[in-house]
């Protein structure tokens, strides 16, 4: 289970203590829909038990325990919880590539947050050209750190409500269930009724459907 040990490592220097964020993201492998990425400072002297032992990496969780934990990790009256936001669209997917986009997507997640860090500890092996921070790549670091765990619940919830927003306009792709993911049921309905205007048209296999 994620801890605060990274943190605790991190947040002490030789200049005094610095503020640590958790950044993760959601949605670089579907077909359709924006990437999202959430950034979250936790203080662990004020920190809710229920969020200090429930807290793990989003894909581990069953959506009612993650949208339990979004609840309060985004409730202005949880004490010892700063979060922020980011996304980028299909358009600026196809643009820059889903990698860049994603960098984009945590740049303004990080931005979001109502105090700027000193320190991003990111999910993944792969950092963004430029930040506001500084940074620190960590594998696998939404079972590892609980500022990241919290951005992964953050950006993921956040993710599959909008990707229901999209259901509701666009049924046919039923993405209620598949979340834009390239299963096949999702891609026979690309096949059978073409492509929306949120699938990213620079992901291999879009147009080899037609």
């Amino acid at each position: 289970m994620p801890d605060f040990s990274l943190e605790d490592a991190c947040r002490t220097t030789a200049a005094g203590p610095v503020v640590v964020c958790g950044v993760d993201e959601a949605g670089r492998g579907p077909l359709a829909g924006p990437v999202v990425a959430g950034a979250a400072i936790l203080d662990p002297a004020t920190l809710p038990v229920a969020l200090r032992d429930g807290l793990d990496d989003s894909k581990k969780l069953s959506a009612k325990k993650r949208d339990t934990l979004f609840a309060l990790l985004t409730d202005p009256g949880t004490p010892g919880v700063l979060w922020g936001l980011g996304l980028a669209s299909v358009a600026e997917i196809d643009s820059l590539n889903i990698l860049r986009a994603t960098h984009l997507a945590m740049q303004r997640a990080v931005e979001a947050l109502p105090v700027a860090p000193a320190l991003a500890l990111i999910d993944g092996n792969q950092m963004p050209r430029s930040f506001p921070c500084a940074m620190q790549a960590v594998v696998k670091g939404d079972g590892i750190s609980l500022s990241i765990a919290a951005a992964s619940v953050i950006a993921k919830v956040h993710r599959d409500r909008l990707m229901l927003d999209l259901h509701a306009a666009f049924p046919v792709y039923n993405w209620a269930k598949n979340m834009g993911y390239g299963t096949a049921e999702h891609r026979a309905a690309m096949r059978s009724h073409g492509l929306s205007p949120h699938h990213r048209l620079s992901f291999g296999g879009q147009r080899e459907l037609f």
